[in-house]
């Protein structure tokens, strides 16, 4: 009894996610799709209840394969085998070293990285997985006790929102999601319509396809159908596959005959073409060397002959390699251009010359509004930056022109259901912080910088912006009605995950006041906001110098200096203590108009040698000189 009792205890302190619950919530988004017949069907179990002995991963290659269920997410899975090829990938998306259900310290949750808009994002989950008659009824290994992949899938459905949210997808999206690079795709079939062509990708020529098939090894490599086909009709449309060899039979054959080996993520055999077993394809070949291949093949995979792959699949879809170094590889070097295309994410292949270019992103149609993320691999050094319009005012193209800057700090934070109001696309933007600024007239526009800080204190940025509104008056105060039309003078968006952003501009003389925000309501956080504003001060051009009374007292106070016989160490002191007093002097002698040619008797006043002393005489000198002169104590 005392034994139950502790299980018991053991199991009831078990994590469970709060934010996705052992729910149809997480399983169904809208009863859409073909799993809306399981409503009200599907248990949730742990592990070990599913099976005695849990294991996470194993060392054997054949009991990893991925396997289907219910769940149509056939595109994801042929994207996880990306994890198999490289130890990298698979340590970044499942870190290593997380207790199992062996170890002592287990605690039920399992934490896992999605790559999510320019960032590994981190995704925790309890390990209570769907089931249909106690066992897993989504994704699953070919050895069943073994769980990181329907735990990986968990996570990307967490991600996504529901379970049901990853019925249909691309081969591509779920690559860049998992390895943090890119993917290309392309189409086997010449699209004979112009509307179709914008909808593909580049049309894959046999010669570079052979090319591409040596890095079968290091990366993934997808074919897609569209529709059914002849060789497998219980297929239905739009179904994505794994290729796994390529073989040059030419040698054995006597003529040209290439086979790829399939495999099917849904663990059976379902293709029935020439080279299917018992097919007419293998009286080719020897029968020796026809059992040989046929023996090669698991559950699940079958052979098909490069003719019949170009007539039967509609796409290819290809992850850039990337190395245990985390570093991506380059699919090719040839030159290649992707016209506008309905996909998340298109790319363009070249080779560049050292030099400096122009990327141009863009729309197929005028006015269609998005954010976008721009990336850039190469296999040498380069740097990316953004190209903004210059600025009409010449003073503006240095970061802080030259001249005396007045600086303000302000401090403030976004607090949830207060002062976290978000960006302007969202009603609640007025609840932001406001920080009232006011320009004085003078001559002209003002030079102002402002500067948004914020304190990552969990070492995580979030997106931040901020704007500048012109107002009537000091006395404005925000309020929902406020923005409806009134546009900002001045924005520093889109937001940006960094730990700070600015913006330098110039302002006429009025009443403003600056608005920070987070791109999302409800994010919390704490910032300072800085305010450079440029002092513009009337210069004084003197005539007069103080050179000739500095000569006419040269001679005695050289001779002084030699009386009290000054070593090296005594300069050095006096150098320490004087120069900074002769620097606010030297300033001084400009304010009240005594010239600057006392600026050379300053130079190389903390050199100890023979010019240094001399320039140091100088300088005691000129201390002399000019208190005489101005009565001034210092």
């Amino acid at each position: 009894m005392l034994g139950e009792k502790k299980q018991l205890i053991v199991k009831r302190d078990l994590y469970t996610d709060p934010t996705f619950p052992a729910s149809d919530t997480s399983i169904f988004f809208d009863y859409c799709t073909p799993l809306a017949q399981f409503r009200g069907e599907i248990s949730w179990l742990r592990p070990k209840d599913i099976c005695s002995t849990p294991r996470l991963f194993s060392n054997n290659l054949q009991d990893i394969q991925v396997k289907q269920g219910i769940l149509g997410d056939c595109w994801f899975l042929c994207a996880c085998v990306a994890l198999q090829k490289s130890k990298y990938l698979l340590n970044k998306v499942i870190p290593p070293g997380q207790p199992s259900w062996t170890d002592e310290s287990y605690q039920g949750c399992f934490t896992c990285r999605v790559w999510q808009f320019g960032h590994w994002v981190e995704v925790t989950i309890d390990d209570r997985l769907p089931c249909l008659g106690g066992k897993l009824c989504f994704s699953q290994c070919q050895t069943e006790d073994l769980f990181w992949l329907p735990l990986l899938e968990k996570a990307y459905a967490k991600v996504h929102g529901s379970y049901e949210q990853l019925w249909a997808g691309q081969v591509a999206d779920a690559l860049v999601d998992l390895t943090g690079g890119i993917a290309e795709r392309w189409t086997l079939k010449d699209p004979g319509r112009n509307m179709e062509k914008e909808k593909t990708g580049m049309v894959l020529e046999k010669a570079v396809f052979r090319r591409l098939m040596n890095l079968k090894e290091q990366c993934v490599i997808s074919c897609s159908v569209l529709n059914s086909r002849q060789g497998a009709s219980e297929l239905g449309e739009f179904h994505a596959f794994i290729v796994i060899d390529m073989l040059n039979l030419s040698e054995v054959s006597g003529k040209e005959i290439f086979l790829l080996r399939i495999r099917n993520p849904w663990g059976r055999r379902c293709w029935k073409g020439p080279w299917c077993e018992g097919g007419q394809g293998w009286s080719q070949l020897d029968p020796v060397v026809a059992s040989e291949l046929l023996s090669q093949i698991q559950e699940g995979e079958f052979w098909v002959d490069e003719e019949e792959f170009f007539r039967e699949f509609d796409e290819i879809t290809m992850g850039f390699p990337v190395n245990e170094e985390g570093q991506l590889q380059s699919l090719y070097t040839v030159v290649g251009t992707v016209c506008h295309s309905y996909d998340r994410e298109v790319h363009v292949c070249c080779d560049l010359s050292p030099g400096f270019y122009l990327v141009v992103p863009s729309t197929f149609l005028k006015d269609a509004v998005g954010n976008f993320l721009l990336r850039v691999f190469s296999t040498g050094r380069i740097s990316l930056s953004e190209l903004k319009p210059p600025p009409a005012d010449a003073a503006l193209c240095e970061e802080l022109p030259a001249g005396e800057w007045e600086t303000v700090q302000l401090h403030g934070c976004w607090k949830s259901g207060q002062s976290a109001g978000g960006s302007r696309n969202f009603p609640s933007f007025h609840t932001n912080p406001c920080f009232p600024i006011s320009i004085p007239a003078g001559p002209g526009k003002s030079s102002v910088k402002v500067t948004l800080r914020q304190h990552c204190q969990d070492s995580k940025c979030r997106p931040i912006g901020f704007h500048i509104f012109q107002v009537p008056n000091s006395s404005w105060k925000p309020h929902i009605s406020s923005f409806l039309h009134l546009e900002p003078l001045v924005s520093c968006v889109p937001h940006c995950y960094s730990q700070e952003v600015s913006q330098l501009c110039r302002l006429p003389a009025g009443n403003y006041v600056i608005i920070p925000s987070t791109y999302l309501p409800n994010t919390e956080g704490s910032f300072t906001v800085v305010i450079a504003t440029k002092i513009d001060r009337k210069r004084i051009h003197s005539r007069e110098t103080l050179g000739q009374v500095l000569q006419e007292e040269l001679k005695y106070v050289v001779k002084s200096f030699v009386a009290v016989g000054l070593e090296a160490k005594r300069c050095k002191s006096i150098a320490e203590g004087i120069y900074s007093k002769i620097c606010f002097l030297y300033y001084s002698m400009k304010t009240v108009g005594l010239g600057q040619r006392v600026l050379p008797d300053i130079k190389g006043t903390n050199s100890l040698d023979s010019s240094g002393l001399e320039n140091l005489k100088n300088l005691e000198m000129a201390v002399v000189v000019f208190l005489s002169v101005t009565e001034i104590n210092v």
